[in-house]
C-alpha cells in the first residue's frame, strides 16, 4: 500500500527561502546548552540582527536560531511566522514584496 505524502506548509517554506537570505553562522556547542552558546557566541561577536544561528550539539544533532531585535528564536517559529519579524521584510526576495505590497494597497 502507497504511503502518502506529508504536506508541506507554503507558509514555511516561503520563510525558509526568507531565512536562506539571512547571514548564518557556524558553532559547536560545547559544554553549554545550545541556546546558551548561541547567546553568548551573538554576545561575543557582536552579531547584528537579523541573523541565523546553527549549533551543532553533536555529531547528528544541529539546532537552529534566529536572532531578531525582539530576542533569540527557534527557527522553525520563524519560518512559519515570518511576517511577525519587521527586519525579514527587508530581507525578502523582491518578487515577493511587490506581491505583498500589491496586495495590501
Amino acid at each position: 500500500m502507497a504511503r502518502k505524502r506529508k504536506r508541506k506548509s507554503r507558509r514555511r517554506q516561503e520563510g525558509r527561502k526568507i531565512l536562506a537570505l539571512v547571514p548564518q553562522y557556524n558553532i559547536e556547542s560545547g559544554e553549554h546548552k545550545p541556546v546558551t552558546a548561541a547567546r553568548r557566541y551573538i554576545s561575543a561577536k557582536g552579531i547584528a540582527p537579523p541573523a541565523l544561528v546553527v549549533v551543532k550539539r553533536n555529531e547528528h544533532t544541529t539546532d537552529r536560531y534566529f536572532w531578531a531585535e525582539k530576542g533569540l528564536f527557534g527557527a522553525q517559529y520563524v519560518e512559519e511566522n515570518h511576517f511577525l519579524f519587521p527586519s525579514l521584510r527587508i530581507v525578502q526576495p523582491e518578487e515577493e514584496q511587490v506581491l505583498t505590497t500589491t496586495t495590501v494597497s
